[in-house]
């Protein structure tokens, strides 16, 4: 009896992993959020019409703490964001109307700048399982509750009821969900994930992202973010930022679980993790994957087909080798299109300007990552396109 109840058990597990044959190689994903000939025909000409420190500046995100409204307009700042510990007024007891009030001046120096096509600046935040920064607004669990639950549809109705609280404070822009697969309990993230079940994680992004974009450009929907590709929850002793060595079918068939089903929902931007990958059975060191052209190009963008933007994690460039804050031609080169440098922004947009001009960063890459950006934008400000 005892047999038949395991394999009962067994069979269940089958059937929530799907049993599937393993993937050979990175999935072709098809996004619910299509292309649009008139849109794209109109972003073209938005980026056509910029220079390059308006091109750069589109790519740069500092923190509210150290950028200014009028920040946005000289530097022509794509977007902003705020960490824990910002507020508006650094008041901690901030109302909604302070954090709407802030919003709409970030948004008016965006449209004062002497751009010829202007492009509303996006804040992005850090909503995981709520608008946590503002007093008030309900908390949901952590991941590792909700995965506990069983319940994607539960989940996405919380997707739903967090974008409408972000979107009431005036912000666009959600940093979540978060999808690793934890494979080793040190790590002090666990309660980051899903689940330890890829097929959980598959289930749970997918109804995530749809509750949190709902119909993109309505006040009730947020940009998504699938975060931190790739492989946060695999790292060697469950080490923090530290190195996966899962194999590369581990990392397409487990830990890519997560990116495929966010990704067809039609998850706008994917945020990169801190961690490195090498893959020691293939023989291949990817390095940290800020920095790794491999992954965030050939993987995500070319074979997997994402069409959004990538960002970097608050000053991940910094941990690519030969790089710091304020300069890091090999992770935009590697691929990442909009850069995360809460507080050294204005020597990165010096630095960055300075590469492209030398040849270090070729234009065509500016040109990609500012196209992803304004087209992901007008996702969120359709009214301003």
């Amino acid at each position: 009896m005892h047999k038949n109840i395991y394999l009962i058990l067994a069979a269940l597990a089958c059937a929530a992993s799907a049993c599937a044959a393993p993937l050979a190689d990175w999935p072709h994903i098809t996004s619910a959020v299509r292309t649009d000939a008139h849109l794209e025909a109109r972003v073209k000409e938005i980026v056509g019409a910029m220079t390059l420190a308006q091109k750069v500046g589109q790519m740069t995100q500092p923190e509210i703490k150290t950028a200014t409204p009028d920040d946005v307009r000289r530097y022509y700042l794509g977007s902003v964001l705020n960490g824990g510990g910002s507020w508006p007024a650094m008041n901690k007891h901030a109302a909604p109307a302070d954090w709407v009030a802030l919003a709409d001046q970030y948004y008016d120096a965006s449209m004062a700048t002497d751009m010829r096509l202007k492009v509303p600046v996006i804040w992005g935040v850090d909503a995981i399982h709520g608008n946590s920064n503002v007093v008030g607004a309900t908390q949901f669990p952590h991941n590792i509750g909700l995965g506990a639950a069983h319940n994607a549809r539960l989940v996405g109705k919380m997707g739903a009821a967090v974008a409408k609280a972000v979107r009431a404070t005036g912000i666009h822009w959600v940093f979540a969900p978060t999808l690793a697969v934890v494979r080793d309990a040190r790590w002090g993230r666990t309660y980051e994930s899903f689940s330890q079940d890829p097929a959980v994680v598959n289930a749970y992004a997918g109804a995530y992202v749809r509750g949190l974009q709902g119909k993109l450009g309505s006040d009730a929907s947020v940009i998504a973010t699938a975060k931190h590709f790739m492989g946060d929850g695999a790292t060697d002793q469950g080490k923090d930022q530290g190195n996966a060595l899962a194999t590369r079918s581990q990392m397409i068939n487990v830990h890519g679980q997560g990116y495929y089903s966010a990704l067809a929902a039609g998850a706008q931007t994917v945020m990169v993790s801190y961690n490195s990958w090498h893959d020691k059975a293939g023989g291949i060191d990817y390095g940290k994957l800020h920095g790794s052209k491999a992954m965030i190009t050939e993987a995500l963008k070319q074979k997997m087909g994402f069409d959004g933007f990538v960002v970097s994690d608050w000053n991940g460039i910094a941990q690519v080798p030969g790089c710091s804050n304020a300069s890091c031609p090999q992770a935009i080169n590697a691929g990442i299109d909009m850069v995360m440098v809460p507080d050294d922004w204005k020597a990165f947009i010096a630095n960055t300007i300075g590469q492209v001009e030398s040849g270090v960063i070729p234009m065509a890459r500016i040109d990609d990552a500012v196209t992803r950006i304004v087209r992901v934008n007008s996702c969120a400000n359709p009214w301003s396109y």
